[in-house]
């Protein structure tokens, strides 16, 4: 199922406004302290999709549950995909948000791996622009701050039976966010799983889909009691090569800063745009970007010898996080008490400068929304 338009290219969109929308005073409260993930805008867009009419019925409707049948079938074969990115509010009062086509993209390839219909990229990028529209008031401008953005797709046809839905619903809910980390970025320690594996060869772990990550909520528990942020995968064919974090890809700075290296993407990793973005920025630097296999043991050595300086995991919620050590039944990789790497957070300096208008977007990885 490659479906990519609409019976009515582009989508028009129709607003019905919310009768309960929080007036600014209660705005304000929840922008003072939003967290992450825990307060929601007054607004959401909703698409739907059949296999006779396509994508039809484009709306901005008020925020609220949604009427599923028993029977549909996101409950019961997890046919669904999501994508997650940033607006953020600029000094001039502007609202922009960071490669929102490369999110298009990616939740065409996710569409296409669970058998879902594709939304056109430009479709994708109007229904932000539309949700921005009735609730641009709710992008915060504290520093570091910003509007979380969540698209997802599901299947709502109402049937028991193992076949792609022919219906689905697209939706897209917002979320103000506060900064990640409170009191500034501090390093981490993982936790390597050696039980578990996030996804398999034809899997689904090239595809944003929920699956995926409830598979890695058992090992993340299991990361939490060993006092660890996160949990890192490795790969389930040869339980060597590293794959990724629970949520987060993850690079290793070699030869003083000179080089950057990165699990190379196998069908078993996300393709982060982050991560996208940070091999782009390293090339810039003249660094030598390497994306290819690389193993615990290299990890383990690397610390040893000093060729391996820094390690850091990264995505859309926390950007760039430094990795202060690996632990695993077999011990430790690091130093659980090491600072940020300087590497580290200079790339994230740059970043998050980009996307907050500080400096030149040099490589036009932005999209005003507001506008």
């Amino acid at each position: 199922m490659t479906i990519a338009e609409s019976s009515t290219f582009p989508l028009k969109f129709e607003l019905t406004p919310s009768q309960a929308a929080r007036d600014e005073a209660e705005r304000e409260v929840i922008l003072a302290d939003p967290g992450f993930g825990k307060h929601f805008t007054d607004h959401m867009v909703k698409i739907d999709w059949t296999i006779e009419d396509g994508w039809h019925d484009a709306e901005v409707i008020p925020y609220g549950p949604l009427m599923l049948d028993p029977s549909a079938a996101v409950l019961h074969y997890a046919q669904e995909i999501f994508e997650g990115l940033k607006a953020y509010r600029h000094a001039d009062g502007s609202i922009w948000t960071f490669r929102p086509g490369k999110n298009a993209e990616r939740l065409q390839r996710s569409a296409r791996r669970l058998a879902l219909p594709e939304l056109a990229t430009e479709d994708f990028i109007e229904s932000l622009k539309q949700l921005v529209a009735v609730d641009g008031s709710w992008v915060p401008s504290a520093p570091e701050t910003s509007l979380y953005i969540r698209p997802f797709m599901i299947a709502n046809e109402s049937f028991l039976g193992v076949r792609p839905s022919q219906r689905v619903a697209y939706y897209v809910i917002a979320s103000p966010a506060g900064a990640y980390f409170h009191g500034g970025v501090a390093p981490v320690s993982i936790w390597l799983s050696t039980e578990y594996s996030r996804a398999g060869r034809g899997g689904t772990g090239a595809a944003k889909c929920g699956g995926n990550y409830a598979a890695s909520l058992l090992p993340q528990q299991e990361a939490y009691e060993n006092g660890c942020a996160q949990v890192l995968f490795l790969d389930g064919e040869t339980g060597r090569h590293i794959d990724e974090l629970g949520g987060m890809n993850i690079f290793f700075v070699h030869d003083g800063g000179t080089k950057l290296v990165t699990p190379r993407l196998t069908g078993t990793i996300l393709e982060g745009i982050t991560r996208d973005s940070i091999i782009q920025l390293a090339k810039d630097r003249g660094m030598t970007v390497q994306e290819r296999d690389v193993t615990v043991e290299e990890w383990r050595q690397g610390v040893a010898d000093g060729s391996i300086t820094e390690v850091f995991a990264c995505g859309t919620a926390a950007v760039i996080t430094p990795i202060s050590a690996l632990k695993s039944v077999d011990g430790v990789i690091g130093d659980e008490n090491a600072p940020a790497g300087e590497l580290t957070m200079s790339i994230r300096q740059e970043l998050t400068d980009i996307q907050y208008g500080r400096v030149a977007d040099r490589h036009g990885w932005l999209t005003r929304l507001d506008a």
